[in-house]
């Protein structure tokens, strides 16, 4: 039907649909069809009236201008067709789609079936001219007595026109340049023609059959040549519709090998030493597309701009050179009709000698672009192990594999390539689409999408400037050391601001040296200036409202939020103190928080944890954080639009919901909550608890993680689902308290979820990336965490210190007992000791990634906790009874450290991490 659609359209005649749709709550169309496949679309569910109510068919006629005589209806269902014949529409009852398409033919008078797959009607700005042509193929193939010669234009590629020819017995593909002025050196069909294709044939690459080069332009206007027709499949959508998962991975894998063949031609054999310079590829051809775009160029693309700049100055080092295909994509390729295999590689136009890893990357540019893009259809917005299509890395290990070679590191620079000569490309067919030159129909689109590209290579630029920043050596000596404490003393602040000294004084090594700062005084300047407004910030406003908001936590009405916590956002807001946390790496471009480094934020991080409620003033509490960083990372554009934003601003809060009553959670494998599949929807069952924050009343986002197949391998079973909080089916069973603390108004909510649907495009990155979800989440939210922990124990030592020097007992003051003394020389070296693991922790993330820090961050997690509830229990030993009491934070403090032994996985875990990797790695 889609194919006889895009016929009756070609044909100039318009189409509708009459559809008894509905939506879904959240807006989206239940329609399961391409809307621009129809000039109309009339819906019931808008309309307010169905089929076979006569109303909608003379609403549907009105719409398209017609009459009822003009127009044919088609349908399955009797009265429906009944009440459009009483119209006097003529009709036709679909049984089958074939045989309702050869009636439709027959009243339409033309067929619907194009006998070559991927052709239309010669678009009227490509038409050529028919006559000179059939005389010219008379002469070249000695054809004396013909019929008609038959003409169609292959619907897609967006560079040389290309057209199916049938002249008597012979069946034919001709290619041509473009008409009008063209850039320099583009369009070379008659260097496609005459090197590469009978060259490659000799070598045993797959390429179509030529038959003749023509270059003279006054047979057609335009040079060209002439290729036997191969029948076969051309996939235009690469994400293979209808197949199945199998078939779909042995498509790319026949496409990965026969790239390999390609790259593994003898140039020597082949006569192609000299088909292009050796060495160099990558910049010849940056400055190639530069000149390219500058010619075509129509507008300023601030992407691009940056991209010119960029690309000369980080270029690779060629290891091979092949002949390369330069346009390696899926869509250039023909496959047997029944098995995975490539019958030819198209469209040669752009190869030449060079860099074969551009190859790889540009076959691999569909991975990175979503299906709706238009031009260049991708599929990352879907989900690969459910499709069975290798992932970017596993194609690219596959072509290492079987080449031969060692993998890159500099994989996100030959994208960020990839894409910026796509752009360029796009850019070339957009200039032309002005002028009624280009090849595709669908040229014009390229207009936006030209900056789009050049936009996605600017993000893989500046993945690789972080890959090549992590791997710079630390090569500056680290001499700052800490004095201790001093200020003015008061019971329920610190003592004053930790100040620290350097030894020597020296200026801030620049964040992009990589060194690590172990004292606010050696932060950047502007994060220096942040860290000393924030400290004001806390000795103005955080310290003396804690009585009040200590005193709502035990109200009546505590599971509402405290009036006062709000106030104090909106101040923090108003000074520039919010969303701190988000690291400078998942946030390059400072769209969502403050720009800093895993390191400056410890810092301001351990300042916040001086305070039980400072975090969440500043927007910077978990598990609103993680989640945050989640949707940065690995949510879609609408998920980011929904979820993100609202808890970016404060509007909204969240919770995490992995760990569950029934199993041990410390191996999350264990989770037993399921997900399953149900026609456009997730449906989940599970029973979690300790799920914090889930009773505030502003938590409108549950992040669940739960199991979609229990029989993969054990850490791609589990995935993770954007839960609406309003979603039916979510039932909160009770809070759940910490040595009696509620920690209202958020709470730790024990809750069961029962058939609660969830539509599809909840999922966040596809199904079985759960445990990859969840490690990325954790790395920045340990490093916060334990920040934290060190701020608790430096205001538990503060006050403990305060204490002592005030009290007397057996006839000398505290401060004076060898006990006491020895218990706060302790705290201070445990407290010193955890800080200086944790921020090189945090360097190690910050300089080479969070997976090279896995045992720094693991070790952290043994270490900060523990201290926490030592140096704490010692405070509270000080303070006698009153310590166990809420008139000091020190009672709610010590269950927080307490829980944390819990909280990101237990100590015995941590401590298995550690161990493993130590017996692994060291001697």
């Amino acid at each position: 039907m889609t194919e006889a659609i895009t016929q009756i359209r070609a044909k100039g005649l318009r189409t509708a649909v009459l559809s008894n749709n509905f939506y879904f709550p959240e807006g989206r169309s239940f329609l399961p069809l391409d809307r621009k496949q129809f000039d109309v679309v009339v819906e019931s569910c808008l309309e307010g009236i169905c089929k076979p109510d006569p109303r909608i068919y003379q609403l549907c006629l009105e719409r398209l201008g017609l009459q009822p005589s003009e127009s044919i209806f088609l349908d399955d269902l009797g009265p429906n067709l009944k009440a459009a014949a009483s119209l006097g529409i003529h009709t036709i009852k679909v049984r089958d789609p074939e045989t309702a398409v050869k009636e439709l033919e027959a009243l339409l008078g033309f067929t619907l079936r194009a006998s070559i797959p991927n052709t239309r009607p010669v678009r009227k700005t490509m038409e050529i001219p028919k006559e000179s042509l059939e005389k010219y193929l008379k002469d070249l193939l000695g054809i004396q007595t013909t019929g008609p010669l038959e003409l169609l234009q292959f619907d897609h590629g967006q560079s040389n026109p290309t057209y199916y020819i049938r002249l008597a017995n012979h069946q034919l593909v001709l290619r041509k340049k473009p008409p009008g002025a063209l850039l320099p050196s583009a369009h070379a069909v008659e260097r496609e023609f005459s090197r590469i294709m009978k060259a490659l044939a000799k070598a045993g690459v797959p390429v179509p059959n030529v038959v003749d080069l023509c270059e003279d332009s006054s047979v057609i206007g335009t040079p060209f040549y002439l290729m036997e027709y191969c029948p076969g499949l051309i996939y235009k959508d690469p994400s293979l519709p209808g197949l199945e998962p199998s078939q779909r991975r042995a498509i790319y894998t026949a496409m990965n090998r026969v790239l390999c063949k390609i790259h593994s031609v003898d140039l020597q054999a082949a006569g192609l030493e000299d088909y292009g310079k050796h060495g160099d590829y990558i910049p010849r051809q940056v400055q190639t597309w530069i000149k390219q775009y500058r010619a075509s160029e129509t507008s300023t693309i601030l992407a691009m701009e940056r991209l010119i700049e960029w690309l000369p100055l980080h270029l690779p080092h060629q290891q091979r050179t092949t002949v390369v295909h330069g346009d390696f994509r899926l869509d250039n390729l023909l496959f047997h009709p029944e098995k995975p295999e490539v019958l030819a590689v198209l469209d040669w136009e752009l190869s030449t000698l060079g860099d074969p890893l551009a190859d790889v990357a540009y076959s691999c540019m569909a991975h990175y672009l979503p299906s709706s893009c238009p031009v260049l259809r991708g599929f990352n917005d879907r989900d690969l192990t459910q499709l069975g299509i290798p992932t970017a890395e596993e194609y690219f290990r596959m072509y290492c594999l079987h080449m031969g070679i060692p993998p890159i590191e500099n994989w996100n620079f030959y994208m960020a390539f990839c894409f910026f000569r796509v752009g360029a490309i796009l850019q070339g067919v957009y200039k032309r689409s002005l002028t009624g030159q280009a090849s595709s129909a669908t040229a014009e689109q390229t207009g936006k999408l030209t900056e789009f590209m050049f936009n996605l290579a600017w993000d893989f630029a500046v993945k690789e400037g972080f890959r090549v920043f992590k791997e710079m050596p630390v090569t500056k000596p680290l001499t700052r050391s800490y004095h201790a404490w001093a200020g003015p003393q008061s019971p329920l602040s610190p003592t004053g601001t930790r100040s620290y000294s350097s030894i020597p004084e020296a200026s801030p090594a620049p964040a992009s040296k990589g060194a690590l700062v172990i004292s606010p005084g050696g932060l950047r300047p502007p994060v220096r200036e942040l860290y000393e407004r924030l400290d004001r910030f806390m000795k103005q406003r955080v310290y003396p409202a804690e009585p009040e908001l200590q005193s709502h936590q035990a109200a009546e009405d505590r599971w509402r939020p405290a009036p006062l916590i709000e106030d104090l956002k909106e101040k923090a807001k108003a000074e520039g103190l919010w969303n701190l946390f988000l690291p400078l790496e998942t946030d390059p471009e400072k769209k969502y928080g403050a720009g800093l480094t895993n390191v400056e934020y410890a810092h301001l991080c351990e300042l916040m944890g001086t305070s039980l409620y400072a975090p969440e003033i500043f927007n910077c509490s978990a598990p609103d954080t993680g989640n945050m960083e989640l949707l940065v990372r690995y949510g879609t554009e609408e998920q980011k639009a929904r979820w993100l934003t609202p808890l970016l601003e404060g509007r909204a809060r969240s919770c995490f919901a992995m760990t569950e009553p029934q199993v041990a959670s410390s191996d999350a494998t264990n989770i037993e909550a399921s997900i399953r599949e149900e026609d456009r929807f997730y449906v989940i069952n599970g029973h979690k608890w300790w799920i914090t924050g889930v009773l505030d009343p502003r938590c409108q986002l549950c992040v669940f993680m739960g199991k979609t197949d229990p029989h993969a391998p054990s850490h791609q079973q589990q995935s993770v689902l954007l839960v609406p909080m309003d979603t039916p089916g979510i039932k909160i069973i009770r809070p759940l308290t910490v040595y009696g603390l509620e920690d209202a108004p958020g709470g730790h909510g024990e809750i069961r979820f029962e058939h609660v649907r969830v539509p599809k495009e909840n999922m966040v990155l596809g199904r079985g990336r759960g445990f990859e979800i969840a490690q990325g989440r954790l790395g920045p939210g340990r490093i916060h965490h334990c920040m934290r922990l060190i701020g608790f124990s430096e205001r538990a030592l503060a006050l403990m210190k305060a204490r002592v020097k005030s009290r007397v007992a057996f006839g000398k003051p505290l401060v004076e007992q060898g006990t006491v003394l020895a218990d706060i020389a302790q705290s201070r070296v445990e407290i010193e000791q955890a800080r200086l693991l944790v921020l090189k922790a945090a360097h190690l993330m910050d300089v080479a990634g969070n997976k090279a820090a896995a045992l720094d961050i693991a070790m952290i997690k043994m270490v900060a906790p523990s201290m926490a509830c030592h140096v704490i229990d010692r405070a509270i030993q000080a303070f006698g009874a009153a310590g166990l009491s809420s008139d000091y934070p020190l009672a709610q403090f010590f269950a927080w450290a307490r829980a944390l032994r819990f909280a990101d996985g237990p100590d015995e875990v941590h401590r298995a991490t550690v161990a493993k990797m130590e017996l692994k790695h060291r001697t």
